[in-house]
């Protein structure tokens, strides 16, 4: 919550009261000069009525509070929003103007003071309310609509003018400070195989190569100290006339690194239901691909590719999903001149049994050549293209065109160019994308290395 204080001594005179003491000090003058009593009586009601009306005035302006809704806001979801207007003295304000700004993001769709409700254009709050304060009280403007995309988006700042002493005298504006409200990025359905490259905690729902408690039968083995009496296998130890025990294998989870490439945004966001830029498309994917993980137990990191290579460590449960959907609210498309990142992001900083989710738009060199770094220092990396498949060339006049079509096949060599590198490149397309790269790369994790025996 955001508030404004009203200044200490914050009222000035308006025309009305101007235009009342100027009359009446015209007519006693001229009542004065000419001998004449009648302008004199004439005279007489403006400055009682003047008088009358300041004799109660105001000290203290009014206070304003913005609110915006604290709960789990997604998008596409209902928003709300509350802007209030609150009056300290004893005194009553006759008429109160309150005025708020709020993000394009952000769809307002009805607003009201004091019950009265009012339609608004879906493109956000840009008339004023109109409100009488008592004193000693306080009147919300409320604010309803739809909140159109992720991010932190503002509302305010709000501001208040009030009028006193019959319109004789006004405050000067009051305004409160913008409030973020938090729309987190909606996560589209996605699954994926259990495949994973190399299982490498203590407990989780992954089968691994390594003998453990776990459900998936390994094998048939002679007893030996420390095997649990319940694991003996009376039908192959009646047979052998020996204890045998059921071999299983360990049940593991995994680390998932989801690395987001910001040095570059293309396309155009229309919010959710619209067009997709590749940040849009980025901070989705992510969303799904960490609360897929998340609900099978895996730890999850995060990690941006750009100047300010930020990092979410990997954790695991409902905490880290919560903290990884703050994490990408302050995800930003920010381009750099040069590659700073070998001393704070490289592939030493990776798990070597880690699986690293790459989402790119394959628009800078840079991305492609880090990429090709990850996969000769052994890790397991997947890219998933982020790149609306319908991005429009930039303008139709002259070269545009054909520019466009080459830098089209440029791109396209790239990509050929990484699965040469062993690295996989699958457009995202929601629930399954990683299902057939996945097994892929499962499978060569459990191949025999060249010169093992």
């Amino acid at each position: 919550m955001s508030t404004g204080q009203g200044p200490a001594a914050g009222w000035a005179p308006t025309w009305a009261l101007g235009r009342a003491v100027l009359l009446t000090g015209l007519l006693l003058i001229a009542g004065v000069l000419l001998g004449r009593v009648d302008l004199v009586v004439l005279a007489v009601p403006f400055a009682l009525g003047t008088a009358y009306a300041l004799r109660r005035r105001p000290t203290a302006g009014p206070q304003v509070w913005v609110a915006a809704d604290e709960g789990h806001l997604v998008e596409g979801g209902e928003f709300t929003a509350t802007v209030t207007v609150g009056n300290p003295d004893t005194v009553g304000y006759d008429v109160a103007v309150v005025r708020t700004r709020v993000s394009p993001w952000l769809w307002m769709k009805r607003a009201g003071v004091g019950g009265a409700r009012a339609d608004l254009s879906r493109t956000g709050v840009d008339r004023p309310f109109v409100t009488v304060v008592d004193p000693d009280t306080a009147v919300d403007l409320e604010l309803s609509g739809t909140a159109r995309r992720w991010g932190r988006h503002p509302v305010g700042p709000a501001g208040a003018r009030v009028a006193a002493a019959g319109g004789l005298l006004v405050s000067r504006a009051t305004i409160a400070e913008p409030v973020r409200a938090r729309v987190y990025p909606k996560t589209e359905p996605f699954e994926a195989v259990e495949a994973m490259p190399r299982a490498a905690g203590l407990v989780g729902a992954h089968h691994s190569r390594r003998p453990g408690e776990g459900g998936e039968l390994a094998g048939v083995r002679v007893f030996a100290p420390g095997d649990r009496l319940r694991r003996i296998d009376w039908r192959v130890s009646l047979r052998a006339r020996q204890l045998h025990v059921a071999a299983t294998l360990s049940d593991r989870d995994a680390e998932v690194v989801i690395l987001l490439d910001v040095l570059a945004e293309a396309g155009r966001s229309g919010g959710v239901g619209g067009a997709a830029s590749v940040l849009d498309t980025t901070v989705r994917a992510a969303a799904a691909i960490g609360e897929h993980y998340l609900h099978r137990g895996d730890r999850v990191a995060m990690l941006e590719y750009g100047p300010a290579a930020r990092r979410l460590r990997p954790a695991t449960g409902r905490r880290q999903y919560l903290t990884l959907l703050e994490w990408l609210l302050d995800v930003q498309a920010e381009s750099a001149p040069h590659e700073p990142y070998e001393p704070v992001f490289g592939p030493h900083l990776l798990s070597s049994d880690a699986l690293v989710v790459v989402l790119t738009p394959l628009l800078d060199e840079r991305s492609a050549q880090m990429l090709a770094r990850m996969a000769r220092s052994g890790r397991f990396v997947v890219a998933v293209d982020t790149l609306p498949a319908d991005l429009p060339p930039p303008g139709r006049k002259g070269w545009s065109e054909v520019a466009f079509r080459l830098w089209r096949l440029d791109r396209d060599t790239m990509i050929c160019q990484l699965r040469e590198h062993g690295v996989p490149v699958v457009r995202w397309a929601g629930a399954g994308s990683l299902d057939e790269v996945l097994r892929d790369v499962a499978r060569l994790a459990t191949a025999p290395r060249a010169g093992a025996r």
